[in-house]
């Protein structure tokens, strides 16, 4: 942009503060990202602030103790700590408890680490604003051979393979129109729930933006239903739905996503209709609330979960994600012909299917104009775990331990579980109000749970005080381990249970109960803490192998306060599992013959 163009404009900024003043707007207060070289050499992590009255500072944590522009003091990873994709995995966990995150990587080799993460996150309906730091336009356009791409010229390559797991993806090749391009990237990030790509080239980070368009916040709301579509669908589903005899609730993933949970407690609370979550929808709903059911997922749900969902007559079935691990093996005994699917972008009656028509603005008028349902006579919804034969052992078994999870749990917990045996476990367990969990069922990718855990727990500090507790399998904590090393950096306090059960649980009932690829070399997990450079005041470890310790330890009042890392080896039989996760690996190892 020229000088006289830079004149003209009112109040003119550069990009890069630009775009960080924007993430702080939508609620974005720390950035995860590797300090590579490209993204200091853009200015990003050394530019000294030019903002006297320090009104939008983002945490960011790095070696470096330089002050970025006036958003920035530090930066959340070093690259020596971790990789692009652990760092993804943090950004994922940071959005699903802060509603929106940032991730920064530099060019090729660190923006490709990261799509694995990305595109859990894509799969799942995470919000992450995925910033790249890119080489100059001049060298893009002579195809110079730089380090860091592929040595054929070709500097659209990685932003190609980011565009496949991105709802959106803004090139700011252009000062003229990058704030534009920003803004309709955040937008589109918030609305849809997914990952954004934002690539910024080295020469333009100090070109120069209208800084006024700033003044007003970017619109953030859904696009509306047009009126009379949605007037429409709001009969039909109110007739169908005081023509049932024992309609239900099932809340999944999506609800929690798209951001309608006070439409759907509205829903459940004024009907009073027998309510369910599925799998990925666990802690969508409070499930202290008297027509709570538990769990529904096909064959894995408790026998009177089961009967009352497949044999009710209208099924108002709010944000579902019908995947494998979702339903156990496929095994939902839900029809159309009885079901209405709400959905962010559309909804369905039955067979007919309302496109455009999405979910959050028709739940607001079925509650308003709802009036009393026809609630079936039943058994009371209580959601009892399976019986435990080994009850009198001392052995801790699933079937024991995750009920007894839930008693111990407080208020407004965030409860992570790495996809295997905790993960499936969890259904047991009763949640107290405000409990928030967090997943990873569709996308499962192993160790995703304790990088997930490092953001939560991030967002957490910086939005009150939460306990941020993980539950993670002795295989997946070895793919992901130095998150340990960025949670005592910056003083986080989550409660981290290592189940220890000789390897990766799940992939044997899959497939190789006996062979060496599902097995692990033991650690001493307890003693990593401080081999990772925690002082003594900083954490407390502890080894529990009988259901007499951990009731002590649940008991004991300093471990429950959080108030400092604590690291529990938990150890249980090799062969055992939750009863959910034995039916779906079956079904998945059937599917594999096949």
């Amino acid at each position: 942009m020229t000088d006289l163009a830079t004149k003209e404009l009112k109040h003119p900024v550069d990009i890069a503060e630009y775009l960080f003043t924007r993430l702080h707007q939508i609620g974005i207060r720390s950035i995860h990202g590797v300090p590579g070289e490209i993204l200091c050499a853009i200015g990003l992590l050394n530019r000294p602030s030019n903002d006297p009255q320090g009104t939008t500072t983002l945490s960011l944590s790095t070696t470096s103790q330089n002050v970025v522009c006036n958003q920035l003091s530090r930066i959340v990873h070093d690259e020596r700590e971790m990789t692009g994709k652990n760092q993804g995995y943090a950004a994922d966990g940071y959005a699903r408890i802060n509603g929106i995150s940032a991730l920064m990587t530099t060019f090729g080799v660190g923006e490709l680490s990261a799509l694995n993460a990305v595109a859990g996150a894509f799969s799942e309906f995470v919000p992450i604003v995925h910033i790249t730091g890119q080489p100059s336009t001049v060298s893009q356009k002579d195809g110079m051979l730089l380090h860091h791409t592929l040595g054929n010229g070709d500097y659209n390559v990685f932003a190609n393979m980011s565009s496949g797991i991105s709802c959106a993806v803004a090139r700011l090749n252009d000062p003229h129109q990058a704030a534009v391009y920003i803004d309709s990237a955040l937008r589109e990030c918030w609305i849809r729930s997914r990952p954004v790509y934002i690539a910024l080239p080295t020469d333009l980070v100090e070109k120069k933006v209208d800084g006024e368009r700033l003044k007003q916040p970017i619109d953030l709301s859904p696009p509306p239903n047009e009126e009379e579509k949605e007037e429409y669908v709001v009969d039909v589903v109110l007739k169908y739905l005081h023509a049932a005899k024992n309609p239900v609730i099932l809340v999944d993933a999506c609800a929690i996503r798209h951001r309608v949970l006070a439409e759907v407690h509205e829903l459940v609370k004024k009907s009073g209709l027998p309510t369910f979550v599925a799998p990925m929808g666990k802690g969508a709903v409070d499930e202290t609330l008297p027509n709570y059911g538990g769990v529904y997922a096909g064959d894995g749900s408790n026998a009177g979960v089961r009967d009352r969902v497949e044999s009710s007559d209208l099924i108002l079935s709010i944000g579902a994600i019908k995947s494998d691990f979702n339903t156990t093996g496929f095994t939902y005994r839900i029809g159309r012909m009885n079901s209405v699917d709400f959905h962010s972008n559309y909804t369905s009656v039955r067979y007919s299917e309302y496109p455009g028509v999405g979910m959050k603005g028709v739940l607001q008028k079925v509650v308003q104009r709802m009036g009393k349902v026809n609630i079936a006579p039943g058994p009371e919804l209580k959601n009892e775990p399976h019986e435990d034969p080994s009850a009198s052992k001392p052995t801790i078994t699933h079937e024991w331990f995750w009920p007894t999870v839930g008693k111990w749990l407080q208020e407004n917990d965030i409860v992570i579980t790495e996809t295997g045996t905790a993960n499936f476990g969890i259904w047991e367990t009763r949640f107290p109000k405000g409990v928030t969990a967090i997943s990873q069922v569709l996308w499962g990718s192993i160790g995703y749970s304790l990088g997930a855990c490092q953001g939560a727990a991030l967002a957490t500090q910086e939005k009150g005080n939460r306990r941020t507790i993980l539950f993670i399998g002795d295989g997946s904590f070895q793919l992901t381990v130095q998150e340990l090393s960025t949670m005592i950096r910056n003083n986080l306090t989550p409660i981290i249970f290592v189940i220890c059960n000789e390897g990766y649980t799940i992939e044997r009932y899959i497939h190789g109960w006996n062979s060496r690829y599902n097995d692990i070399q033991e650690w001493r997990f307890k003693d990593l803490v401080p081999a990772f450079g925690a002082k003594p005041d900083q954490y407390k470890t502890y080894q529990i192998r009988t259901k007499q310790e951990l009731i002590g330890l649940f008991d004991n009042k300093e471990f429950s306060a959080a108030q400092k890392l604590q690291l529990v080896e938990l150890y249980m039989p090799k062969e055992d599992a939750p009863a959910a996760l034995r039916l779906t690996a079956e079904a998945s190892a059937r599917r594999n013959a096949t």
